[in-house]
């Protein structure tokens, strides 16, 4: 078999050796060789090269002696380094590769190639049992490093030669037999060690621990640790810690006095059980005396029996500058928790703690003190503990009368005696949280509020069983001092009651209940903060917010308000959280009767991105308050369907969509052209002729509805004319047709319409009168107003009979093309309907005079006048008479034509 192949040879295309990196191969000296491979198969001479199968398989064989293997040789030996820096390291990087997360990935050696520059690494949770010399060679920058949760039985002496800067290190729970002080040497920067819980049996610290001079918090022991002797702790003489904490095993065997007087620190945790060396405890009390020691903590100092002993295990207590003492998990009865308070009452201790303890009653009690353990206390907390018997462990509450701050959390108790609040006299701070209270049994009606918790400023009642809002009220109503109430994580505010409240309520937490807008009438009005989030609340009482005029903060997250009032008003309000809701749409004149407002948090609501939104966010830019916030990450549009889910911040409607003046600007200017051109155009097509017709027709109209009772039809026909044309009416038309036998009734205006009437009115009313209508058309015609108005009055008396009452008599040669608009529908009828031409011929208007009696019909069937009155005017004579027009007909001859004189002329 040949030599290996460069690495761009085409016999390795489907498995090739990993690609060159410019950082490792450069094209002007040799390639460097990089670090080799993290790998988790086990190391020495057996261990197979990194990189794909078919790289080492064909790289194996140019590996062997050969003479042209030399430079392809060479190649190989670089495509193999390349191949084992290219594999993925298994841990994450973060914090631009200053921190390694190697957490919980069974790693069985630490892993290589990690960032030079890391400054943190968490290799907890593996599966590491030895740390080697070169493990952390590279990490020079490294601050903090957690090696806890492996099984590590051996770190190298020179492990940490090179990470002289490490402040932090954390060994917990791992398998060293041997505290590691030789690895630990070069570490002068340290300042934080914990490695408790390991398996080394002596608490014996070499010398290195003095040369630690940064060192503050050192925490060690382990389950094998049984033994603590007097010189064990001698390198810390010089070493000002903040925190010591020393585990033992179940059982401390044997404690030297002397031991713990080597210390200077401020914290001390001791998480040993002096079941069989109970003698101990005083010993090492003494040990601490004249120590800058604040805060001391127990850990299990009883964990298998209950004292029974005589003596004093406390003894001691008093002598100590400690001011915290915290008793954490073990088994207490009444006797030993007596002796620890009279200890606890003659010391400095202001702050106490009883966490997780189990709590029971001894068989032999001692009565002797009962009522004498009263310490004065800054802070006292009873948490965790499954007997609530603890609470009166002597049969009285009188130990908590000298307490200023008391706790008392998931204690299991659901009821609180009479005379408990009358010991709780000097209480300024106490929380209930996290019991089994309910309403009867919190407030007892036979018990007097009056008076007692004459200090009490805040109270806490969360994650109870409360319900009823005015139950809360009437416990507190008398308390002078009361300012502040967290009764979250109840079922507060479903109930309809009337609540009565003190006047010294300034801070009101109700968030996780049960609240409507009917709880508003139930919360005090003298409230400055006020928290209901998350109590399925859906609509608000502006009411409340207009008699709560101190009210500055309130929190509506969480909850299902469909909608913000408009006339939301409250004056002094500066914090608004109603993020999480069910609205919206939000608008400038949502908070405008809010002037204080400073700070609005109202994310996470499904949003209508719409003008109203968009101006309020402007506004609100342009203002600079309030402040969003958690803008813009919450903020996202549900509506419209084609916004949904896109980031508020990105809405950005048209220019002209939201801006109102600009919009306004426009519609004027839009209104303006489009009235402008209405204009133009109604004035092109004469449409003011049409609107001045139409008006005197609904008047006409009017005034024929309020006259009497219409008349039967009057005339054969109703001649329209114009004034040109009268002549030739009077001397042909009338003649023919009022001689004829028997005679045709003819209304014309200058003889038929009545004096002193409107002119509008004798026209409706003689068409409306009259079988037929008669149009004379001329170019004189054309150009009378007067014709066109009888023209259109007659079209509207025709409409729907098709214009089988209208005769056109052209006179004149009309061009129906060359027409005005208004004569629209004279057009209409020259071009659809057969009409009647006067012929200049005298041979042929016999013929005209016979087709106009058959279009005018039979002049028989036509009714009485009804009583019309006619007069009649000599042409001649100017003397006018007035006859009652009875006859069927009129006479006219050649040289008298009856006429009627009219104020107008046509």
């Amino acid at each position: 078999m040949g030599p290996c192949p460069p690495p761009t040879a085409p016999q390795l295309p489907a498995e090739r050796c990993q690609p060159r990196l410019p950082e490792q191969l450069s094209p002007t000296g040799p390639p460097r060789m990089p670090h080799p491979a993290p790998s988790l198969a086990p190391r020495g001479p057996a261990a197979a090269p990194p990189g794909p199968p078919r790289c080492r398989a064909v790289c194996g064989e140019a590996m062997r002696p050969s003479p042209a293997s030399g430079t392809r040789g060479l190649w190989c030996v670089v495509l193999l380094a390349l191949a084992g820096t290219a594999v993925l390291l298994p841990c994450r990087l973060a914090d631009r590769n200053q921190t390694g997360l190697c957490k919980g990935l069974s790693l069985a050696q630490v892993p290589r190639g990690l960032p030079g520059g890391l400054r943190s690494l968490d290799l907890s949770y593996n599966k590491l049992q030895e740390i080697t010399a070169g493990d952390f060679a590279g990490l020079t920058q490294l601050r903090r490093l957690d090696l806890g949760y492996n099984n590590i039985s051996r770190i190298a002496p020179d492990a940490f030669l090179s990470n002289v800067l490490l402040e932090q290190l954390r060994l917990f729970n791992n398998s060293l037999a041997r505290i590691p002080a030789p690895a630990l040497r070069p570490l002068a920067n340290l300042r934080w060690l914990d490695m408790s819980n390991n398996l080394y049996r002596s608490a014996a610290l070499d010398g290195v621990f003095g040369t630690l001079r940064h060192l503050r918090v050192l925490s060690m022991g382990g389950p094998l640790l049984r033994d603590v002797a007097r010189g064990d702790l001698a390198a810390l003489k010089d070493t000002a810690l903040q925190k010591f904490a020393l585990k033992s095993a179940s059982s401390l065997r044997r404690y030297e006095a002397g031991a713990f007087s080597w210390l200077n620190t401020t914290e001390l945790w001791c998480d040993m059980a002096l079941d069989e060396s109970v003698a101990a405890l005083p010993v090492m009390l003494r040990d601490l005396r004249g120590k800058p020691l604040d805060y001391l903590r127990f850990r299990n100092l009883f964990e298998f029996t209950y004292y029974q002993g005589t003596e004093d295990p406390f003894s001691g207590l008093a002598e100590l500058r400690a001011t915290k003492l915290v008793f954490y998990r073990g088994k207490f009865n009444e006797n030993l928790l007596r002796l620890a308070l009279l200890n606890v009452q003659r010391s400095r201790v202001r702050q106490l703690e009883l966490v997780a303890i189990d709590f029971a009653r001894s068989p032999q009690w001692n009565s002797s003190g009962v009522g004498a353990v009263a310490p004065r206390l800054d802070r006292l907390l009873l948490q965790d503990i499954s007997n609530p018997d603890v609470l009166r462990f002597d049969w009285t509450f009188t130990w908590l009368s000298g307490v200023a701050a008391l706790s008392i959390i998931n204690v299991n108790f659901n009821y609180v005696p009479c005379d408990a609040w009358a010991e709780m006299r000097s209480v300024e701070f106490l929380n209930i949280s996290r019991n089994r209270l309910e309403d009867a049994y919190i407030y007892n009606q036979r018990c007097h509020y009056h008076g007692v918790m004459p200090k009490l400023e805040s109270l806490v009642l969360a994650n109870n069983r409360l319900q009823s809002l005015a139950t809360v009220a009437s416990l507190t109503r008398t308390w002078p001092r009361l300012a502040r109430l967290d009764a979250s994580h109840n079922a507060l505010g479903s109930l309809q009651e009337t609540c009565q409240w003190g006047p010294t309520l300034r801070w009101l937490a109700l968030h996780h209940n049960r609240v409507t807008a009917a709880t508003f009438g139930c919360l005090p009005t003298t409230l400055e903060y006020l928290d209901l989030s998350h109590s399925q609340l859906d609509r608000l009482d502006m009411g409340y917010f207009a008699r709560s005029p101190r009210l500055r903060e309130l929190l509506l997250s969480g909850n299902k308000i469909k909608f913000i009032p408009s006339e939301w008003s409250c004056s002094s309000l500066e914090v608004l959280a109603i993020d999480g809701n069910s609205f919206g749409v939000i608008t400038r004149g949502s908070f405008v009767n809010m002037p204080r407002l400073v700070s609005l948090t109202a994310g996470n609501n499904p949003y209508h991105c719409t003008c109203d939104l968009y101006g309020f966010l402007r506004e609100t830019q342009r203002r600079g308050r309030p402040r969003l916030g958690d803008w813009p990450h919450n903020w996202t549009c549900y509506h419209p369907e084609a916004l949904l889910d896109t980031p508020v911040a990105s809405y950005a409607p048209r220019p002209l969509e939201c801006d109102v003046p600009a919009l306004v600007a426009v519609a004027v200017a839009s209104t303006a052209v489009a009235v402008a051109a209405c204009a133009a155009l109604c004035w092109k097509l004469e449409a003011g002729w049409y609107v001045r017709a139409t008006y005197r027709l609904l008047q006409a109209k009017y005034r024929a509805s309020h006259a009497s009772t219409a008349r039967s039809c009057a005339y054969h026909a109703f001649i329209s004319y114009s004034r040109a044309d009268a002549e030739w009416v009077r001397r042909e038309l009338l003649r023919r047709l009022e001689s004829a036998e028997p005679p045709y009734r003819l209304c014309i205006h200058e003889r038929d319409f009545m004096p002193g009437r409107w002119i509008i009115d004798n026209i409706v009313e003689n068409i409306e009168n009259s079988a037929k209508v008669i149009f004379v058309l001329s170019r004189s015609f054309i150009d009378s107003e007067w014709c066109n108005y009888e023209l259109y009055f007659a079209h509207q008396r025709a409409v729907g009979l098709g214009y089988q009452d209208v005769i056109l008599v052209v006179k004149e040669p009309i061009d129906a093309r060359g027409l005005p608009r208004r004569f629209a529908r004279l057009r209409k009828m020259l071009g659809s309907k057969t009409y009647l031409e006067w012929p200049r011929e005298p041979g042929r208007q016999p013929f005209f005079w016979m087709q106009l009696r058959s279009l005018l019909g039979s002049p028989g069937g036509l009714g009485p006048s009804g009583g019309e009155e006619e007069t009649d005017v000599d042409a001649t004579s100017t003397t006018a008479t007035s006859t009652t027009a009875t006859s069927t007909a009129v006479t006219t001859t050649t040289s008298t034509v009856t006429i009627v004189t009219t104020t107008t002329s046509t």
